[in-house]
């Protein structure tokens, strides 16, 4: 008889391990307090901005931080504003070395994303707002996007 652990470390097959999540680091704002909260005529702008970053940190382990940074804003004055760096540690297993960079970048954030949203969702919340329940996010998308910009960066200093 084999116990499930042994099973698991020799299966051939990939396998991602989610080791630890964590905020690394988060701010709210609302620096217009308390007139900010009375009743708006307007709905206010909301402005949102996605990084990813990932780096390796072990034989089979990855660090990958998603950051989400956004604010409120009416007539030019803002709301609320927040920033949060959600960190997690993942483990790749049995994963083609061409797959690696994708999946750190496009899978692993889109894991720690919803946890990301409730936390900011909770801060807006906890400032006097209705809670800011962000879109789901296209890491696909987005990952594409910074590789055609770092093609075209390098492709302009070949130029150069």
């Amino acid at each position: 008889m084999t116990d499930a652990t042994t099973n698991s470390e020799t299966t051939a097959g990939p396998v991602v391990s989610a080791l630890a999540q964590y905020i690394k680091d988060f701010s709210f704002e609302n620096p217009n307090a308390p007139r900010s909260l009375a009743p708006q005529e307007k709905s206010p702008e909301i402005s949102i901005q996605v990084n990813v970053g990932g780096n390796q940190i072990g034989e089979e382990d990855y660090v990958v931080d998603l950051t989400l940074e956004g604010k409120a804003t009416i007539d030019n004055e803002v709301l609320f504003a927040f920033e949060l760096v959600y960190g997690g540690v993942f483990r790749l297993r049995n994963i083609a070395a061409e797959h690696v960079h994708p999946t750190v970048m496009i899978e692993f954030p889109r894991l720690l994303f919803p946890f990301a949203r409730q936390i900011i969702a909770d801060a807006v919340r906890n400032g006097g707002f209705p809670p800011l329940f962000i879109d789901p996010i296209d890491f696909s998308a987005l990952y594409r996007q910074k590789i055609a910009e770092l093609q075209a960066e390098q492709a302009q200093a070949t130029v150069s």
